[in-house]
């Protein structure tokens, strides 16, 4: 992946570029031509019509005989849409090497082009209204759309099982202490729940702090078959194993507090699909790369795994916080992961977020858990990972289940 906030910006294209130049250096004798499959993330900064085919075509990889290419746009849930996608191109058509890119520049939009384009990605639009009913359940967001839509949720939480107001702060201030320990992330000093509270609001119960911090960037990953490993020598240790995954989808735009039910959210179905392809359940999972745009999507993410039960999440994240300080504060050999194994990277809140790329990052930190390379953040004995992408609001996930082979 590319650092974040790069100087001068470059353009998403540019960004994905440089991701998979990085991604295919770090494999000897692999090229550019080695790739059978590409799927493309659209950006928000500069999209493209079939971003997949634009992008083959600029670097060079299109035109070319027995190359396939795809545009995956499920919002942030896209890149782990995008590997499950990759992985079924080798395991069920053939091909040996698929490159999945990202990347985005929405950090270098002035800020009031960036709010109006990503309100147009969740507006209701009435007009478009089939049945009648429906207009009453799509209440319209105020600006920022966006934040609104995920604070409709936090208040359905709040009214429905108790959630507080501290323990979506906590979320913030918890990831910004996980962010303080990666070399990349944007967020270098922890924060503290008075911190993101005392901060300005952009939605009733949302603070500027517990926003996804929009950044610049690029990231690529590459999936390859098992004869493509042994054809060229290299050793299959080198990477992860896809072991199960799963999809499932809910409204674009959110119902009105009153009208949200958990019909809206699709997290759990998909957790449900890769635990059961995978055969394994949340107690085999040693690391959680989990979506977290805003402190309810990660509330709602650790219930929706099975790390706590439904309605309990911000106990659950309050505790471990909690949990987190003590041990901070008298043991100056404690390491948070010890006890939240969990976006070790410091996730959205914290790590940076370029639109549709931060779920890359989720993946790439799990791959750093299974292969031990995850330096001080490493999580003991990591042998398989959860990975989750939420995109819209709440409008689509895709969850991953990786391993390192060696169970």
């Amino acid at each position: 992946m590319t650092r974040l906030n790069p100087k001068p910006v470059p353009s998403p294209s540019r960004l994905m570029q440089q991701a998979l130049d990085a991604a295919l250096g770090s494999i000897p004798g692999v090229g550019l031509k080695d790739i059978s499959g590409l799927i493309a993330i659209p950006s928000l900064a500069k999209p493209h019509f079939m971003e997949a085919h634009y992008f083959a075509t600029q670097v060079g990889l299109l035109p070319a005989k027995h190359v396939q290419c795809r545009t995956i746009d499920t919002g942030g849930a896209g890149p782990v849409a995008a590997l499950l996608s990759a992985q079924r191109m080798v395991a069920e058509q053939g091909l040996d090497l698929v490159a999945v890119v990202a990347g985005d520049a929405v950090k270098g939009l002035d800020s009031a082009e960036f709010l109006r384009r990503a309100d147009a990605t969740c507006e209701v639009d009435e007009g478009d209204v089939v049945k009648a009913e429906n207009s009453k359940m799509m209440e319209p967001l105020p600006s920022p759309v966006i934040p609104n839509g995920y604070d409709r949720v936090a208040q359905y939480q709040m009214q429905q099982y108790g959630l507080t107001r501290s323990q979506l702060a906590a979320v913030s201030a918890l990831m910004s202490i996980m962010a303080s320990k990666h070399p990349y992330a944007l967020t270098r000093t922890p924060r503290t729940v008075k911190d993101v509270l005392d901060a300005q609001l952009v939605a009733p119960v949302t603070s500027v702090l517990e926003c996804a911090r929009r950044a610049d960037g690029g990231a690529a990953l590459l999936v390859a078959s098992t004869r493509f490993l042994e054809r060229r020598g290299l050793d299959p240790g080198l990477g992860v194993v896809v072991v199960g995954g799963g999809e499932a989808s809910g409204p674009l735009y959110p119902p009105s507090v009153g009208g949200i039910t958990e019909d809206m959210f699709s997290c759990e179905e998909a957790a449900e699909q890769a635990y059961r392809e995978a055969q394994v359940g949340v107690r085999d999972i040693d690391f959680f790369g989990l979506y977290d745009c805003f402190p309810i999507c990660l509330i709602r993410a650790v219930e929706a795994v099975g790390l706590c039960g439904k309605g309990k999440g911000g106990l659950y994240i309050e505790h471990k916080y909690q949990e987190i300080l003590f041990r901070m504060a008298n043991d100056p050999n404690f390491k948070p992961q010890e006890v939240f194994p969990i976006n070790t990277h410091g996730g959205l809140q914290a790590f940076g977020a370029p639109w549709e790329v931060p779920a890359m990052y989720n993946i790439i930190e799990a791959f750093h858990q299974l292969t031990n390379t995850a330096g001080d953040r490493q999580v003991a004995n990591a042998r398989r990972a959860l990975v989750y992408g939420n995109g819209g609001i709440f409008s689509h996930s895709a969850v991953a289940i990786l391993g390192n082979g060696r169970y």
